[in-house]
């Protein structure tokens, strides 16, 4: 019988999942270190590691319209948990992913998460990867979350990664690092919210070493408050590939953004562009809401949320 969740445990859930009840299919659900709980299917299979913490998560090659849910629920102030997640997709699966962390911090004692994640994407595989990160809790210790990101493509794989920080977050080092094989794609979204004085850092590596290959990289973030945020992206293009890295962030209040994107050609047939874009809120656009009968917080918040989704 599937294991009932209590009030906090289903709001995390829901935040960082989007789970309103136990989710069908393949899951794995971990609290403070431990497993919660955990379902398999005949084509996902969930194994415990042995030399480590954390689990693999095998997908059977041809899978379809098939979903695991991986979340981590972090109760305990004071915690250092990490755990490393490895999945290894069969050639021809097409699934989802949905991954998360949510802190519920009510002491004094920093709690911390730190996740490692490995994808093996076989040959003319897709899938989506969705990972949020959410802190609250009535305790002043920090809330920090460092996750790894290892990304495998074969030939032809597709990789689609939704990454974002939604709030509550202290501290935060984010690592991707990919490679990305012949006619394979990595397209990645990340969105950051910080306030008050938290810290926010990202580093994205991307290595195009197949013909073909193609990333998207695009971070969208708004700092405010005294919050301060640093994006690093290198793309490596190493054969005849396409390549695009880009950064917006809104900045408000005394907060602090930098970006420091960069492309590196190694081959004639490589096409690479970085961008990077970091502003304020156009005093028009707050005054043409304004006139509507908002208020400027409500305006401003208006805003952000169109810019952030």
């Amino acid at each position: 019988m599937a294991i009932q969740f209590d009030a906090l445990q289903m709001n995390m859930l829901s935040t960082i999942s989007d789970l309103e009840k136990v989710p069908t299919g393949a899951y794995n659900i971990r609290q403070n270190g431990q497993k919660l709980d955990r379902n398999t299917t005949a084509n996902i299979d969930i194994v415990t590691k042995d030399d480590k913490d954390g689990i693999d998560i095998y997908i059977k090659p041809g899978t379809k319209n098939e979903s695991v849910h991986i979340p981590v629920i972090l109760s305990e102030s004071g915690l250092h948990d990490m755990v490393y997640n490895d999945f290894h997709i069969g050639e021809g699966a097409d699934v989802v992913i949905i991954a998360g962390c949510g802190i519920y911090n009510c002491g004094e004692q920093k709690t911390e998460h730190d996740g490692i994640h490995t994808f093996y994407c076989g040959k003319n595989s897709k899938v989506k990867y969705v990972e949020k990160h959410y802190g609250e809790g009535e305790g002043t210790g920090d809330n920090v979350l460092n996750p790894v990101t290892v990304c495998y493509l074969e030939e032809g794989a597709y990789l689609e990664m939704e990454t974002i920080q939604i709030k509550g977050v202290d501290s935060t080092k984010r690592r991707t690092e990919a490679v990305v094989g012949k006619n394979a794609t990595l397209i990645i979204g990340e969105k950051i919210f910080t306030h008050g004085k938290q810290f926010a850092e990202t580093y994205f590596d991307v290595k195009l070493d197949g013909e073909g290959s193609h990333t998207h990289v695009v971070s969208r973030s708004v700092a405010r408050d005294d919050s301060k945020q640093v994006y690093y992206s290198n793309i490596y293009g190493n054969a005849a590939c396409n390549g695009h890295t880009e950064c917006d962030a809104i900045i408000m209040d005394n907060a602090r953004v930098d970006a420091i994107p960069e492309i590196h050609a190694n081959n004639t047939e490589a096409s690479l562009i970085h961008e990077a874009a970091i502003g304020k809120i156009r005093g028009e656009q707050l005054t043409k809401l304004m006139t509507l009968g908002l208020t400027e917080k409500e305006a401003e918040d208006r805003i952000i949320a169109g810019f952030m989704k």
